[in-house]
């Protein structure tokens, strides 16, 4: 009987350490959650980086992401202006569905709600140090502000660069039936308070550096938990300013010197996080709000022969270059030609993250199947391209776009500004047209009478983003919009 307790005692005794062991190599192998960087560039065009076509000036930090991770080549912003295309990447909505659209000026009344779940808020409940860097425009007034919305620290400008009382000349602006002569300097927050104004555009030339200092900051001293950094740039959009260190060295002028600084930016980043020993577990996400704004000539960028940009949903107004780089998980050196957008970014990280979605209903799909390297996979077959309140101006589906009959702003023909001055711009209109953007990129010819069941199928896509969303174009209000944040 001894022997037998005995025997038992020591089975038990070699079942624990066994288990124990087993348990401390699991913990060895528990997998640490990644740390999430996007950069999301102002106005930069399709044709703006080395990459993707840009010349006169070099973008090798920015290039060498793209060789250590996946270029898209039909990657598309939420809309083609600033603050529903950034509400459309943070929160994984159509911006027209969650009330945000356009660019919000100044001493705004309304702001991103606090109904919806932004990126910072959903990796915040997954134990993520959350910061941001540079350009909000969600709303400035403090309830609108980054650090209610889901990050720990903000550093940067709540809304566009332009949107404060000084001309194109640099001049204080004086005339009182000119509404920005009522805007307030440029304001310039730490947290919540405002920390500093920027009154003329000297001021500005350091506010890339500044950016870049603090999220290199952020990242080392976040080294040892998951984080989450979102760096929005002020630049390219107009007025531009670069310092020092990069003044006059491209041949494209200023605009070339600022993407050269914007890429001496990356280049900081991407060493932050080598130097942590953090590249392996790093996900970066490089790619715009939208399109550039072609009226500013040699201020603005370019959109690499689409149509039109900034302030339209042709192509060049949303197609925006876009860079994941994850070594080890994302096969370096690779290009996708399936179709992506913005909103699609909160879903793809909720799926690396283990992060649960929001309650909400969201549009963006997970693509992560696509930066695994998945061939076959095609997580998302259509978009809506909405502008204006609520106005739906064209769906794509497949290689197929279907622009439906709308106003807009255009370039086309038009002598660009220069040196920091716009140019003139008219209203174009257009019928309904069909695009086979796998033949024409440009959109330049329409192919609706040869392609008469196409059209049919793209219109029944049309009637449901009508039911779903709503049409101003129709007089359709939709059944599933949800109010912004208001005051």
């Amino acid at each position: 009987m001894k022997k037998n307790f005995f025997a038992i005692f020591l089975f038990f005794l070699v079942y624990a350490g066994l288990q124990n062991n087993a348990d401390a190599q699991t913990a060895k192998r528990k997998v640490v959650p990644p740390n999430i960087v996007i950069i999301l560039m102002d106005d930069m065009g399709y044709g703006d980086i080395g990459a993707y076509g840009g010349i006169d000036y070099t973008t090798p930090k920015i290039d060498k992401l793209v060789a250590s991770g996946m270029r898209f080549t039909n990657f598309y912003s939420p809309q083609p202006i600033c603050t529903a295309s950034r509400v459309g990447l943070l929160t994984g909505c159509y911006p027209n569905r969650i009330g945000l659209v356009d660019a919000l000026p100044p001493n705004s009344p309304i702001g991103i709600s606090d109904n919806e779940m932004t990126i910072a808020q959903m990796l915040k409940k997954r134990g993520y140090a959350t910061g941001m860097v540079g350009k909000w425009h969600l709303g400035d007034a403090e309830k609108f502000l980054p650090l209610q919305h889901g990050f720990d620290e903000y550093f940067g400008i709540p809304y566009s660069n332009d949107m404060w009382p000084v001309d194109y000349e640099d001049k204080p602006i004086t005339n009182p039936k000119n509404r920005r002569s009522k805007w307030p300097p440029l304001p310039l927050i730490d947290g919540n308070k405002t920390v500093r104004t920027i009154e003329k555009l000297e001021d500005q030339r350091t506010i890339t550096t500044e950016y870049t200092e603090r999220a290199v900051r952020f990242i080392d001293r976040h080294k040892k938990q998951p984080f989450f950094m979102y760096l929005a740039h002020t630049m390219v959009h107009v007025p531009i300013a670069v310092s020092d260190k990069f003044k006059g060295k491209s041949k494209q002028g200023l605009f070339g010197d600022v993407m050269m600084e914007i890429d001496w930016s990356v280049g900081e980043v991407v060493n932050a996080i080598h130097k942590n020993g953090l590249e392996k577990n790093t996900l970066i996400i490089f790619t715009s709000d939208n399109g550039p704004w072609l009226t500013f000539g040699n201020h603005a960028g370019s959109a690499g022969g689409l149509r039109e940009g900034k302030m339209t949903t042709y192509d060049g107004g949303q197609k925006e270059p876009s860079i994941f780089s994850w070594p080890g998980v994302i096969p370096a050196g690779t290009i996708s030609n399936k179709l992506a957008c913005g909103i699609d970014i909160l879903p793809t990280i909720a799926a690396i993250t283990g992060a649960t979605l929001p309650i909400n209903k969201i549009d963006g799909v997970n693509i992560l199947p696509l930066l695994r390297g998945d061939q076959n996979a095609n997580p998302r077959d259509r978009l809506y391209y909405y502008f204006d309140e609520n106005s739906l101006e064209a769906v794509r589906d497949g290689t197929w776009k279907l622009v439906l009959p709308h106003k807009s702003a255009s370039n086309e023909n038009e002598i660009p500004g220069k040196d920091g001055r716009p140019g003139k711009i008219h209203t174009d209109s257009t019928g309904l047209a069909l695009y086979d953007l796998r033949r024409d990129p440009g959109e330049r010819y329409n192919v609706l009478a040869q392609n008469p069941q196409i059209v049919k199928r793209l219109l029944l896509l049309v009637e449901e983003a009508r039911e779903d969303l709503g049409d101003d174009l129709t007089g359709r209000p939709g059944k599933n919009r949800r109010p912004t944040g208001k005051l």
